[in-house]
């Protein structure tokens, strides 16, 4: 799947922010209530695209350390012009989220957008590896696909490489205390999609 979604990406880095505007909604909003729960000073970002968050999350926290991983070397070539841009820096690493990227946990805030409804299947073992790289009282936020109850329209975002069957949530509320969990329509109900940001056990400094 990772190898399929990668050549999907060699041609859709070039339009990605021409596009996704119309569809990939909740963005903005969920870095903005990131910072209802933590002032962050490690943030990772899974499938970082072109670097639209990352720039975000910069502004929002500028003293925060960002790292941005991604599976398209497209993207990331797009994401370093960005942040260069606007004088800002990232690591940027090209991999899939296999694994967890450090022995220890390192990091305060980690940010999945519109990432996890496109990893099937493996999307429990991202989530795993995400909770071992957060520390103790470290924040993951999340914004994504939910469903639709429109079966013509999911079974074409499924030829996009998307599963919008209300799958990933009950799997973060397993794994994570909420403390935001919310749905909201799109196109008059075509889909739902949602923002969740939620706590892993255990206290540490910068919590709000």
């Amino acid at each position: 799947m990772s190898i399929a979604i990668e050549r999907y990406y060699q041609f859709h880095a070039r339009i990605y922010d021409a596009t996704r505007w119309s569809f990939l909604f909740g963005r903005t909003q969920l870095i903005k209530q990131i910072a209802r729960y933590i002032h962050p000073s490690r943030i990772l970002e899974i499938g970082c695209g072109t670097g639209k968050n990352l720039a975000a999350l910069s502004e929002q926290f500028p003293d925060a350390e960002l790292t941005g991983l991604d599976l398209s070397k497209e993207m990331l070539e797009r994401v370093e012009k960005r942040l260069s841009g606007c004088g800002k820096k990232a690591a940027l690493i090209h991999r899939v989220y296999s694994r967890t990227l450090n022995p220890k946990p390192s990091f305060d805030l980690i940010l999945f957008s519109y990432t996890l409804s496109m990893i099937n299947p493996g999307y429990r073992e991202v989530i795993q590896n995400a909770r071992h790289d957060l520390v103790p009282g470290g924040v993951i936020a999340v914004v994504d696909f939910c469903d639709s109850r429109v079966a013509p329209f999911e079974s074409w975002m499924k030829i996009n490489h998307v599963r919008m069957d209300g799958h990933l949530l009950p799997e973060l509320v397993r794994q994570f205390r909420p403390v935001c969990d919310e749905k909201m329509t799109a196109y008059g109900g075509l889909w739902r999609y949602f923002i969740f940001i939620g706590k892993k056990s255990g206290r540490k400094g910068g919590q709000k």
